[in-house]
């Protein structure tokens, strides 16, 4: 009787010997077809907006000729599905073309506020993902006794507020009562690396309040998962102590839940910096989409928007891969 996987399609040879590769490749085509997906609601949606950037622009008194002449210059009037070919295959190369308002390159100012986006998600990133995990352990630790009831506490009530409430507190305290918090300004770009963590302390630490307490819940609840299993049992037996047996046999088994709740909230701390940096007027994507949203200016709430979409894909889809790395049983799904 012959093997499938010597006989079968390429795909399911492919499947069969190299698992863990074929999965990687699916989890890529899926990625890339989603993200085409998500580029054709983006630019479907803001064309299907009422209103478009030359009424905006011209304001009420503008005569119809002059808004004929501002679309036929920046090339509204012509079909949407041209518009959508040409601005993709553009952005395929990394031009997002010209900001209609300041007829600044879009590409050019997003490089220059995409650092400032990703360094503050990762200074916060860097600061949310250990504490959420130890935090998590510490929780199962003392579980049903006061230290995991404070966390919980405080998690629930960190849950509750959204991060423009908990930035304006923080403002208020900080900046405003004890006058102690700097803030980023227009020459953030010409800080030294002090400075600048100086000036995204307040913004860093919103981040870290509004990301820390669902990451630390999501780890709490698979490491109690684990708990439960004979293994578990078996190591406190031999006598290993209860924050060991956590450490060396719980935390491991339950990596691959927590590897996806850590890479979300990572995708959020990027993508959900907008918020933030409309608070603290923050030198980055956020706001800079905000303030062309103001204006209707479509090339670079369409950059923005896509560039965000394929970070939180791309995060999702790291997630997925150390997820399969880490658990071989999803390798080989029934």
């Amino acid at each position: 009787m012959s093997n499938p996987a010597e006989t079968g399609p390429p795909s399911l040879r492919l499947r069969e010997r190299f698992p863990l590769l074929a999965l990687i490749f699916e989890r890529l085509a899926l990625s890339i077809l989603l993200l085409f997906a998500v580029s054709i609601l983006i630019f479907g949606g803001l064309e299907a907006l009422p209103g478009d950037f030359a009424t905006t622009y011209l304001g009420q008194s503008a005569t119809p000729q002059a808004i004929t002449n501002i679309r036929e210059e920046l090339g509204i009037n012509r079909p949407m599905t041209t518009r959508y070919a040409e601005w993709l295959g553009n952005a395929l190369h990394g031009d997002f073309g010209t900001s209609w308002a300041s007829k600044n390159s879009v590409s050019e100012q997003i490089a220059n506020r995409l650092g400032n986006s990703l360094f503050l998600a990762g200074f916060a990133a860097i600061i949310a993902v250990p504490l959420a995990v130890g935090l998590g352990m510490l929780s199962v630790h003392f579980r049903n006794r006061l230290p995991d009831k404070v966390i919980n506490v405080i998690s629930l009530a960190a849950i509750s507020l959204p991060e423009f409430f908990i930035g304006y507190l923080l403002i208020y305290f900080f900046a405003v009562q004890f006058g102690i918090a700097t803030f980023p300004s227009t020459v953030y770009a010409e800080m030294g690396l002090v400075e600048r963590l100086q000036a995204i302390a307040l913004p860093a630490a919103t981040l870290v309040l509004v990301v820390l307490a669902h990451m630390m819940r999501m780890t709490r609840a698979a490491i109690l998962s684990v708990m439960s299993s004979a293994y578990m049992e078996t190591a406190e037996l031999k006598g290993l102590t209860a924050f060991r047996a956590i450490v060396k046999h719980a935390a491991p088994n339950a990596l691959a839940p927590i590897i996806n709740v850590v890479a979300l909230n990572l995708a959020y701390l990027v993508v959900g910096v907008v918020v933030v940096e409309v608070v603290f007027v923050y030198p980055g994507m956020g706001q800079y989409m905000v303030d062309a949203v103001t204006v209707r200016d479509m090339p670079v709430v369409q950059a923005c928007g896509l560039i965000f979409a394929a970070v939180y894909i791309f995060l999702n889809m790291v997630a997925d891969i150390l997820a399969i790395v880490a658990n071989p049983r999803l390798r080989h799904p029934r």
